[in-house]
């Protein structure tokens, strides 16, 4: 299987994979460090390939089909690692080609101290697929009730802010202000209102898939011991993370979110700016509104275990940077949660978290 592109000899200890729609670029490194191989292999072909291969480490970024490649190159007997790819761009030689970044990738996969992904099963990412979705149809729902309100300003009418709001008056709108509005102009925003109940039903039902799945799913049902924690979140946090292996500490999680400030530190001078809104931003949200939601409650503090900590905290931090604080307070509880496999006692902190 060799070809006129490979510069070494002996079997590859580390193979870099840069994945393509179609086609992967492999790299094959030795036990001295020099390449063995350059291969371009088609996606189909793949299982064929590595089956050939004695058992080594295969690095490759994390992208679409990594889990998948990952999960069939463990089936083989290979160590997959997969690389986020902000990593793997500082190995990067010379010009940007496909077999330079399967070397870069190789390189890269064999530091000790770099994180790698952990891998997703199945399940996870069928419900990552779902959240998925759901986010895309809430997405689609908000810019049809945009438009709805464009189109009505067009003709200087003006409705309060909520979705509820123009839902309840549009209807007497159009039959009130009918000498204004064209015939055309009604039946446009007509269909509008037709598929923004269309993607009401649409979210409703994934929603339900997924509030079904956090009550069979026991990880869920722990994680829901957590104040401010429901279905979407719990579910959202398993099919990112699983059971929590990646991170060392709750703290690391809560960096991974982006949920700590931005640090641009020298000279032995620390300086701290705005979170650094690094990871999931679907997570992050999702968490930065449940903290908000348990804000609006004061009265429900003294039941939790952090809730001396949150009273004291909201006489010195401004409101935003508090739901902050307290979305990163929860990440770190929701790991140890995962991690340690045991619900949350709202009197009695986790420790180690």
């Amino acid at each position: 299987m060799k070809t006129k592109t490979e510069s070494g000899t002996g079997l590859p200890t580390i193979i870099g994979i840069d994945i393509g729609k179609e086609v992967f670029h492999l790299v094959g490194f030795g036990a001295d460090g020099k390449i063995t191989f350059r291969r371009k292999i088609r996606r189909l072909g793949l299982k064929d390939a590595f089956e050939r291969l004695a058992p080594c480490i295969v690095g490759m970024e994390a992208c679409l089909s990594a889990h998948f490649v990952s999960r069939t190159l463990r089936a083989l007997g290979h160590e997959p690692r997969i690389i986020p790819a902000i990593y793997v761009k500082p190995f990067v030689k010379g010009q940007k080609n496909d077999y330079n970044d399967a070397e870069a990738i190789a390189e890269a996969a064999l530091r000790p101290n770099l994180h790698f992904v952990q891998e997703k099963s199945q399940d996870q990412l069928d419900l990552q697929a779902c959240h998925r979705v759901r986010s895309r149809l809430v997405s689609r729902r908000t810019a049809t009730i945009n438009q709805i309100r464009a189109f009505l300003i067009e003709q200087g009418i003006a409705v309060r802010a909520g979705p509820r709001a123009l839902r309840n008056s549009l209807f007497a709108i159009l039959e009130n202000r009918k000498d204004e509005i064209s015939p055309r102009m009604a039946r446009l925003i007509l269909d509008l209102y037709q598929d923004w109940c269309h993607l009401d039903e649409r979210i409703d039902a994934v929603t339900g898939e997924i509030e079904e799945l956090s009550r069979v799913e026991a990880k869920c049902q722990r994680l829901m011991s957590v104040p401010g924690i429901g279905p979407v979140i719990s579910t959202g946090l398993v099919a990112a993370i699983g059971t929590g292996e990646a991170f060392d500490r709750g703290r690391d999680f809560g960096a991974w979110l982006g949920l700590v400030p931005r640090q641009y530190s020298t000279g032995g001078r620390s300086v701290l700016g705005r979170i650094s809104k690094r990871g999931s931003k679907y997570l992050r949200t999702l968490l930065i509104q449940a903290a908000k939601v348990l804000l609006m409650r004061p009265h429900n503090w003294p039941r939790y275990s952090f809730g001396v900590w949150l009273k004291a905290a909201s006489e010195r931090l401004h409101r935003n940077k508090l739901a902050v604080a307290l979305a990163n307070k929860l990440a770190r509880i929701a790991w140890s949660v995962l991690r340690h496999d045991k619900a949350f006692d709202t009197h009695l902190e986790t420790a180690a978290i």
